[in-house]
């Protein structure tokens, strides 16, 4: 099951076999998460996913937007957390003044896919947003032991 989170190699090996493997892989992990993961205002949030033997777990980090403003979907194997980060309204009246002289928040549209494991259960998801924290929980479908059956021959 390709996850699609990009892994390198931590011993580097300079030679022109592994630049083709690292430029193979780059290719690979891009189009493993698909355009769609990518985020067109400049931001996304950052995401966690964890597997056991039971389940996936995955948590985002959203801070700054509510509730309403969040949507989690899920299509076939695809889980995506879409939003919107809305930009605080300004008094420009009061404001008149005032320059920027560090602007580092982002806001906009953002959405991120992630494929899942074919062995989940869809009917069991749980989920929750608490403190700009997204949490989804999803069990994984018990798989019956495979039985041995003998097939007589005629």
């Amino acid at each position: 099951m390709k996850w699609g989170i990009t892994r390198r190699n931590e011993q580097p090996d300079w030679g022109a076999d592994s630049f083709k493997k690292e430029i193979n892989q780059l290719f690979n992990d891009f189009f493993a998460i698909g355009p769609s993961s990518l985020s067109e205002s400049g931001w996304m949030p950052t995401v966690d996913v964890e597997e056991d033997d039971k389940e996936v777990r995955i948590r985002a980090e959203i801070p700054g937007i509510e509730e309403k403003d969040l949507s989690v979907t899920l299509e076939n194997d695809m889980l995506t957390i879409a939003g919107e980060k809305k930009e605080e309204k300004k008094d420009e009246k009061k404001e008149e003044n005032r320059r920027y002289v560090i602007s580092e928040r982002r806001f906009g549209s953002f959405h991120r896919t992630i494929r899942l494991p074919e062995s989940i259960d869809r009917e069991k998801i749980d989920a929750s947003f608490k403190n700009g924290v997204l949490k989804i929980a999803i069990p994984r479908k018990e798989t019956p032991e495979a039985k041995r059956v003998k097939i007589a021959l005629k």
